[in-house]
């Protein structure tokens, strides 16, 4: 199966992380590529039949490159050692939009949607647009289909207190102190290794799309 295959290809990079081994391996490396190459179209055509915005979304805009910018890194390791996939509009892994992101890693697969690392002044706007629309926000973040697999958001970054400008007891402060507005659920083997693996990730995804939706009122607004 393509995904067991993927994630084999990646224990073994884990352990062999250096540009020899790698290129010996080259061909089972193309191998895979095209694998989730196809899989993550498989995943942008399933998704665009509910978001309507990720119809004309190019399956290599959104898929990331296995090459570790090392420049800058005190890991010198040359690959990264996950597969990893953001489906959004207006850019794919670029996008500032919410989106859809699929993460294959021996360590464990988590899909994931909304937005991650916002530049501050579209921060700042969603974080007035939380406080704004509050109610509507909790609508979504209470629903049943949404909190079947979305429990939090992603916590990382979380400032400690509230942010300048903001009442200090509003009463879902702890929302207006993230730095990411998205949420994670974390993949278990029988539904990686599942034939149905895409039209099950499809509806995880799909009860994460009023975030996206909500998100993006504001990302537009603030880019128009």
């Amino acid at each position: 199966m393509a995904i067991e295959n993927i994630i084999r290809f990646l224990s073994e990079l884990n352990v062999n992380n250096n540009r020899e081994w790698f290129a010996e391996n080259k061909a089972w490396y193309d191998q895979v590529r095209i694998e989730f190459e196809k899989l993550s179209k498989d995943l942008i055509a399933a998704i665009s039949t509910f978001d309507e915005d990720i119809k004309h979304v190019d399956v290599k805009d959104c898929v990331f490159r296995i090459y570790r910018d090392t420049r800058f890194s005190h890991d010198k390791t040359p690959y990264k050692t996950h597969f990893g996939v953001f489906i959004a509009s207006a850019g794919g892994r670029k996008s500032q939009r919410g989106g859809y992101y699929l993460h294959l890693d021996p360590a464990g697969c988590f899909v994931a949607a909304g937005v991650w690392c916002p530049q501050p002044d579209l921060l700042k706007a969603l974080r007035q647009s939380v406080y704004d629309n509050i109610d509507e926000l909790n609508e979504i973040r209470n629903s049943t289909s949404f909190s079947q697999y979305f429990n939090s958001f992603y916590e990382e970054d979380k400032l400690k207190t509230v942010p300048r400008g903001f009442p200090k007891d509003f009463p879902d402060a702890e929302m207006l102190k993230l730095k990411h507005y998205m949420v994670e659920y974390k993949l278990d083997d029988k539904l990686i290794s599942s034939p149905d693996f895409v039209q099950k990730l499809t509806e995880i995804v799909k009860c994460a799309y009023p975030l996206n939706r909500f998100l993006n009122y504001t990302v537009d607004e603030t880019n128009s």
